[in-house]
């Protein structure tokens, strides 16, 4: 089994979970998903099977989309609602002082990670630290969030959704906001809509998934890993080429080719996906194409 399936995430399972299900289910050794939501949050986790876990690396750099509540007035240890409330203020803001500071988060911003996340400090991740009543340094990261649309302002909740840059937090982007409101504030759901070019309206749930791998079905659920790389320009090689470059070769381009430094997308004579390349000079100064990443 080779490809990927968009998973519809639903709450209450971690992203790890719904990984090791889909190993028993599927049989398979070679899985991994590419960006970890939170227990509590739903919406598109790409699962990739065999070969195409060589393209997690590229799935985890995409920009996502996300729908987020965020509740004004209650402060959490965790920025969500699973978390122990460590603060309750009144919110006496009118709509177009919240709308602005929302909208004030659109650009590029250092944003401090949380300590209930998996990044690692020391080798251990900071969830693990934290639950041990354990807080350490943490260096800001620039994010970048590319739009916020708001889609509903009542009272103390705010509903919008969000695109952004790979490594942000938008439990801390909620929190952020309520501190620049002065009441504090939590993220009260998550959904994820869109992980680069995976759609939450084409995503299936594990049930599905399990119903399709009982009925023998589950190969129509596979996506092949070219879809990851559709922005890519594409070049393709004849069979001789095809033998050289998988060797580690450079292909001489010639005619219409893409300019120096750029990454393509490399296939075979019978149309299948061979590599990542990247146009170079070869020794005599000529435009050819070095493989990056070969996924066959």
């Amino acid at each position: 089994m080779n490809g990927i399936l968009n998973i519809l995430k639903p709450p209450g399972m971690t992203s790890f979970d719904v990984v090791a299900y889909l190993r028993g289910l599927l049989k398979v050794k070679k899985i991994g998903h590419t960006g970890t939501l939170d227990p509590g949050a739903v919406g598109v986790l790409p699962v990739c099977i065999g070969k195409a876990t060589k393209v997690i690396e590229y799935l985890t750099d995409k920009d996502k989309v996300y729908r987020a509540e965020l509740t004004l007035g209650i402060s959490t240890d965790t920025q969500d609602s699973l978390g122990r409330i460590l603060k309750e203020a009144k919110v006496n803001l009118s709509e177009n002082d919240i709308a602005a500071a929302v909208k004030s988060f659109v650009g590029s911003y250092n944003q401090l990670p949380p300590m209930y996340s998996a990044i690692k400090k020391n080798g251990k991740k900071l969830y693990e630290l934290a639950r041990s009543g354990i807080e350490v340094e943490r260096s800001p990261r620039e994010v970048t969030i590319h739009f916020i649309n708001i889609l509903s302002i009542k009272e103390n909740k705010v509903i919008f959704d969000v695109g952004c840059s790979k490594g942000t937090y938008i439990r801390t982007l909620c929190a952020d906001i309520g501190e620049k409101l002065g009441c504090g504030g939590h993220m009260s759901f998550l959904v994820r809509m869109k992980a680069g070019c995976f759609n939450i309206n084409d995503s299936l749930t594990v049930e599905q998934i399990r119903e399709m791998a009982d009925n023998g079905t589950i190969e129509k659920a596979f996506i092949g890993i070219e879809k990851v790389f559709d922005d890519f320009e594409r070049i393709c090689l004849d069979k001789e080429e095809e033998k050289r470059f998988l060797n580690g070769g450079f292909i001489k381009l010639e005619g219409s080719v893409p300019a120096l430094s750029q990454k393509v997308c490399v296939f075979g004579e019978n149309e299948n996906i061979l590599a990542l390349g990247e146009t170079v000079l070869n020794k005599k100064g000529e435009l050819s194409l070095k493989p990056l990443k070969i996924f066959i």
